[in-house]
C-alpha cells in the first residue's frame, strides 16, 4: 500500500517520524535559500513537498538508467544491486537545491558508511557551473549531467520536468522506495533511507 502526505517548505515531518527542529546557530543566509524560504517561485518550479513511500509490493520493476558524470565516468544503474541509492534532481539556480544542499551532504556523510550511494542528477547546467556549486556546498558525492534530459526521460514515472529538485530513494534491488517532490525536510529524507537500509 502507498503511503502518501504532504510537506510545505520548512514544515515538520510526516510519515510518522518526530518532527526534527531546525539547526541553530546558521551563517549568514544564502540570498536563493531565502528566496526559497518565501516561497515566490522565481528561477525555478517548485515542487509541491509531497512525499510518497512505495510498500515493497508496490515498487514495480528496477530502474533502468546510465549517465556520465561530471568527471566523464559513465554509471549504469546496474551497478546500484544491493545498495540503497539517492538520487537528487538539481540545478544550481534552484533556490531549494541550494537550501537541501547542506542537509545532503550531511545526510551523505551519516549513511555512506552504511552502504547508501548518493547521486545528483544535474538538469540544466554546464560542467563549470555545476562544480563551482559543488565547491561552494562542498558535496562530496557525484553528479550526473542531463543536460540531454536522459535520465530524466527514464524516470520521467517518478521525476515531473518542472518539479526540481526531486530527490528518490532506490531500495537495494534498485527500485523506488520513496520520492520526495520538493524541498527535501532532512528529517524525513533520513528516515525514509534509514527505512531503505534496514530492509
Amino acid at each position: 500500500m502507498r503511503r502518501r502526505s504532504f510537506l510545505k517548505l520548512g514544515a515538520g515531518l510526516a510519515l510518522g517520524v518526530p518532527a526534527v527542529a531546525a539547526a541553530s546557530g546558521c551563517a549568514v543566509e544564502d540570498p536563493l535559500a531565502a528566496q526559497a524560504k518565501a516561497g515566490d517561485n522565481k528561477n525555478y518550479i517548485a515542487g509541491d513537498g509531497s512525499v510518497t513511500e512505495y510498500a515493497s509490493d508496490q515498487r514495480g520493476e528496477p530502474v533502468q538508467l546510465e549517465g556520465t558524470l561530471f568527471d566523464g565516468t559513465t554509471v549504469s544503474s546496474s551497478e546500484f544491486a544491493g545498495s540503497v541509492v539517492v538520487l537528487n534532481f538539481w540545478y544550481a539556480a534552484c533556490a531549494p537545491c541550494r537550501k537541501e544542499a547542506p542537509d545532503l551532504v550531511e545526510l551523505h556523510d551519516a549513511f555512506e558508511p552504511e552502504g547508501a550511494r548518493f547521486y545528483g542528477v544535474n538538469i540544466r547546467d554546464e560542467r563549470n557551473t555545476a562544480e563551482a556549486f559543488e565547491r561552494s556546498f562542498n558535496i562530496p558525492y557525484p553528479s550526473f549531467q542531463d543536460k540531454d534530459g536522459g535520465i530524466l526521460l527514464a524516470m520521467t514515472q517518478f521525476v515531473p520536468p518542472s518539479a526540481v529538485p526531486t530527490t528518490l530513494v532506490l531500495d537495494r534491488e534498485g527500485r523506488v522506495a520513496a520520492r520526495i517532490l520538493g524541498l527535501a525536510d532532512k528529517g524525513t529524507l533520513k528516515a525514509l533511507i534509514s527505512d531503505a537500509l534496514a530492509a
